[in-house]
Formats: C-alpha cells, sequence, structure tokens
C-alpha cells in the first residue's frame, strides 16, 4: 500500500494511433512520442528510458532495456472521445459515453444569441474551428477596433473566448465565460470545456498569454477523487486539474502556467512530508504550445526538459510513494490538422525498487482510479481493473 500516489499527465503524449483512431477522423499512423522521435532523429530520454518506455513502443532513441526500473504498459481510451476533460474524467472512474457536442460549422445562431445577450458583448467575430493562433491573425485587429470578443472552436467540445488584454480586461473575460458556461452552453449544447484565451500584442505579432482558464462541466458521476476526499484523504490539483474536475474533488489546487512551474509545485509538494492522498499533475505545454501548433521540435525538447527535470524528482521519491506517469490523449504535430489524436497512452508506475513489470495494454484509462481506489481501501468504482498487486 502506497502513502500517496501522485500522477504525472504529460498532456497529448500518446504513444500509437487506437484501434478506433480512423473512427475519429485520424491516421492509423498517428503516434506523437514515434513520430517526434523520427522527425527529429531520436528522442534523449534517458531517465524515461530507464522506466522503461521504450518496451512500451519502439520510439527512435529510446532504448528498450532489459531491465526497467519501473512497470510499463499503454492504455486504450473507453470513452467516445479523445479530449482533455474525457481522458482525465476517465483516468478519475468516469468514461464519457455520450459525446460532447462538436461544431464543425460553428455555433448555430440561437448560441450566439444567448451569449451577446447575457454578456452585453455588442456583437461576436469569428464563429467558426479554427487554429488559436490563426484566428488572432486573421480577426485580432477587427477585434481591437470593435471590442467584440472572437469566439471560435476546434474539432473538440469547446467555446473558446479569444481578447486582447487591454481591450477586454481579464476580469470581463472571466465573467464571460462564467456566463457562457452558466447561461449560455446548457443542455443540447453543453460543451466540454468553455476556455478563456487572452492575448496581447499588436497585429501581425498577436501572443496568447499564460492567463488562459477552463471552465469545465461537472463530471457525471462520482469520481475517486470524490471518494478520497470524502474519505479524508488530501487531493492536491497542479495546473488545468482543478479546471477539469471543476474543482470538484479537490482539498488544494495549484495553479501553473507552464511545465515548469507544473514541475515546480511538484518538487516543493516532494519536498515535504505532507500528508497521505493524491497528487495530480497536468503539464500543458505539450499539447498547447507545441501540438496544436505542429512544433515536432518544441515538443522533442520540452520532452528533454521533462527527463532532465525528472532526473532531479527521483532521489526524492520515498518508497511508500507511487509514480504514475501517462497522457490524457495525443497530438501528433506530424499529423496534417492541428487538433487532438486518438491514441494509446503511455503507463510508467515507479516507486524505489519498482520490479520492471509489463503491466500489458489497458482497456481503458480507469484503471488508474481503480489502482487508487484498492491502494486507499475506497470502494470500487464501476470501471476499470486495479494493477495494484502487479507492482
Amino acid at each position: 500500500m502506497f502513502r500517496r500516489i501522485i500522477i504525472i499527465v504529460l498532456d497529448s503524449v500518446g504513444i500509437g494511433a487506437s484501434p478506433d483512431a480512423t473512427d475519429y477522423g485520424d491516421s492509423s499512423s498517428v503516434n506523437t512520442l514515434a513520430n517526434i522521435a523520427r522527425s527529429q532523429g531520436g528522442l534523449f530520454l534517458p531517465v524515461l528510458e530507464k522506466l522503461g518506455l521504450g518496451r512500451i513502443a519502439p520510439i527512435q532513441g529510446v532504448n528498450p532495456v532489459a531491465k526497467p526500473l519501473a512497470g510499463f504498459g499503454k492504455m486504450a481510451e473507453l470513452s467516445k472521445a479523445k479530449d482533455t476533460t474525457s481522458g482525465h474524467w476517465e483516468m478519475a472512474g468516469c468514461p464519457v459515453f455520450t459525446p460532447f457536442p462538436v461544431y464543425p460549422e460553428g455555433f448555430p445562431a440561437e448560441v450566439i444569441e444567448r451569449f451577446v445577450t447575457y454578456t452585453g458583448c455588442g456583437s461576436v467575430l469569428g464563429n467558426k474551428p479554427a487554429s488559436g493562433t490563426v484566428i488572432l491573425d486573421e480577426l485580432g485587429a477587427q477585434h481591437m477596433a470593435t471590442g467584440h470578443p472572437i469566439v471560435y472552436t476546434s474539432a473538440d467540445s469547446v467555446f473558446q473566448i479569444a481578447a486582447h488584454e487591454d481591450i477586454i480586461p481579464l476580469s470581463k473575460l472571466y465573467e464571460f465565460c462564467q456566463i457562457a458556461r452558466d447561461k449560455v452552453c446548457v443542455g443540447e449544447h453543453a460543451v466540454g470545456r468553455i476556455i478563456a484565451r487572452p492575448f496581447i500584442g499588436e497585429p501581425g505579432a498577436f501572443t496568447r498569454t499564460a492567463n488562459r482558464h477552463d471552465y469545465s462541466l461537472e463530471p457525471g458521476s462520482v469520481t475517486v477523487l470524490d471518494r478520497l476526499k470524502d474519505a479524508g484523504q488530501q487531493v492536491i490539483g497542479i495546473g488545468k486539474i482543478g479546471d477539469i474536475f471543476a474543482q470538484r474533488g479537490l482539498t488544494q489546487s495549484l495553479k501553473s502556467k507552464s511545465n515548469d512551474e507544473g514541475m515546480s509545485h511538484l518538487a516543493n509538494l516532494l519536498s515535504q512530508p505532507g500528508k497521505p492522498g493524491l497528487i495530480f499533475a497536468n503539464l500543458v505545454d505539450f499539447d498547447s504550445v507545441y501540438g496544436h501548433r505542429n512544433d515536432a521540435t518544441g515538443y522533442a525538447k520540452a520532452l528533454e526538459r521533462f527527463d532532465a527535470q525528472l532526473s532531479l524528482l527521483l532521489p526524492q521519491w520515498q518508497a511508500d510513494d507511487l509514480l504514475l506517469i501517462t497522457a490524457d490523449h495525443g497530438c501528433d504535430p506530424t499529423s496534417a490538422g492541428t487538433d487532438h489524436t486518438r491514441e494509446y497512452v503511455p503507463l510508467i508506475a515507479y516507486y524505489p525498487g519498482a520490479a520492471g513489470i509489463d503491466l500489458g495494454i489497458r482497456t481503458t484509462f480507469a484503471d488508474i482510479a481503480a489502482t487508487i481506489a484498492e491502494n486507499f481501501s475506497l470502494p470500487s468504482l464501476p470501471y476499470g481493473q486495479s494493477f495494484l498487486k502487479s507492482l
């Protein structure tokens, strides 16, 4: 039994197309990790290599070591989606079987009319699927001239509102998002997330800031986070975990504006004795800064930086702390388009003295929730099979 379980979600770091990838509009050749490695002539990930990453799938530069220091495997998503919300909820034991609504033609008139009426913003720009950086180049100057917010979506179930911080202050942008969550995107139009997308700069040189904020639906059923909190355990979210779960099931939420800040929070927590329970961290830069921007080189450097940071963390690891490294979906930057990709995600389970056990191909991310529940003697959840005894 472990005193603490620490989950690090490498946002979008998939490890090969799921069998149903083509059903989600993806090529059977998508593979975020392997394709990034191939595009760069290999990845230098010595710590993840020792933990067994190269035993999960062939990755150029990452050797399949004979005696990994951790359990290793991969997980398929059971949810009918390939987004952040479904991936994290499923890890917590709440798969999503009814897909969130998506809007490949933009939002219907009644949604936009409600948004304009309730916010008093006058009008909106955009209302179509778009890359977050491309739409700024297209509409940013018009937004600055008119003061109208930019509303757009993607292949995911998101209602995104972009605004220049000097034109619509952050407090007003966040107010718009809360209105959209509470009064606009409801019922049949209840998208998975409302996302504030603030930016700065001048036409031709706009830059999104780190003041993004997500407004998620609450999970549709009880999660292992709820069970832990109700049992009096500590449950700490790092990064956008609090947003993803609408702050439910957490005893503490630590915001982070980058992978580096998220890892700094984690290092601080590990350096303290801390209470028993769960630490759940999301490192979003892989997805938002590199994956969606088709920046394979930047993605590779971020992976190598994470590996170097991990090398500093592992010596602090206690024998009764279990580390789980995984992802929530893919976002192959070498594939056509800029959207998430339906992929397996890696699973690495480490504690000092762990045997290099092959955890196989798991049929749902909810195996993580089942493992947490068994470890803390919580009532079982409907989905998932614990791998605790295999460790």
